[in-house]
């Protein structure tokens, strides 16, 4: 039997007088040490499957612009009842796929490693797959601004999710890199790299069917107005630049802002909710497991968020 997962350092919300920020005035806020150099914090002492109070709300959104993923551990919750806490913090989007209109897609979309007989199969090395660095929807003319994942079942140990904090790996860039890059515009569609072997055929229905978008290669933070790069495995090409150039470029800044110092690896436990946010995040699963063995189930939600800019 493996050792148990540590707990991550975990806090309770309580009241405080906080630093005002753009765009959103402070007024209470969760402090707490994060759980990595790049972010994350725990949050205890609360039950999601009960409302939320308004100051409670105000300190949850606070701590997620603070930490930019927020963890609360040991939830027990009914699909409805995830839908509800996250309904508190935004529009939620309905899932998108051919099944968006039965339940278990537009409470909460299920993603696991499970085929359609309910068996483990590994994809973890399909280009488009969620194994690869991707910030959630970004093929969208609006994309979402936070997803919320919930540990239903897990392997006895791994199945990680990484988390690659963007506007830190903007922040290391140099002054040359950032007024080459300033201006830049990335055009993102579902399978970001049609090229790449192994893609099927695109669907006529679905995400696959949607018209490309182009959004800035660095993206300002709507409330923070901090920069944050925005790109991943949705990303096509450079609008403007030689294909080849493009995605040399692409390339260059996903190694960049993923380097280990810019990353923050969540160790699922059953009943763990996740909220993390996708203007400044990249993140990935991570098949640290024996994939088609053991089975993964986690529930989602996305909030809408606003056009990037």
């Amino acid at each position: 039997m493996s050792d148990p997962v540590p707990q991550p350092p975990a806090i309770t919300p309580s009241p405080r007088r906080c630093p005002g920020m753009r765009g959103r005035p402070r007024t209470t806020c969760i402090v707490g040490s994060p759980l990595s150099a790049a972010g994350g914090v725990a949050v205890t002492g609360i039950d999601l499957s009960q409302p939320i109070t308004p100051t409670l709300r105000e300190m949850i959104l606070n701590a997620f612009l603070d930490y930019h993923v927020v963890v609360f551990p040991n939830q027990v919750l009914s699909r409805e009842q995830q839908y509800r806490f996250i309904a508190s913090l935004g529009k939620v989007e309905p899932h998108g796929g051919r099944n968006a209109r039965a339940k278990r897609y537009a409470v909460a979309h299920v993603i696991s490693n499970l085929d359609g007989n309910g068996r483990p199969v590994d994809r973890s090395s399909s280009p488009v797959s969620n194994y690869r660095w991707h910030t959630d929807k970004a093929y969208n003319a609006v994309p979402p601004m936070l997803t919320a994942l919930y540990a239903v079942e897990l392997p006895p140990q791994g199945g990680d999710t990484e988390f690659a904090n963007t506007q830190m790996g903007y922040a290391a860039l140099s002054e040359v890199t950032k007024q080459r890059i300033a201006g830049l515009r990335v055009v993102f569609r579902w399978a970001g790299s049609r090229h790449a072997p192994g893609i099927p055929p695109l669907s006529q229905t679905g995400p696959e069917a949607r018209p490309p978008v182009d959004h800035p290669l660095v993206r300002t933070h709507p409330v923070t107005g901090k920069k944050a790069l925005y790109l991943g495995n949705h990303a096509s090409h450079i609008l403007g630049m030689p294909p080849d150039e493009g995605t040399a470029l692409l390339e260059e800044l996903l190694e960049h802002t993923t380097k280990p110092q810019f990353v923050y690896a969540h160790h699922w436990r059953v009943g763990d909710l996740l909220i993390w946010d996708n203007r400044c995040l990249l993140h990935r699963a991570v098949a640290n497991y024996e994939v088609s063995r053991y089975r993964r189930i986690l529930h989602r939600n996305v909030v809408r968020g606003t056009v990037p800019f």
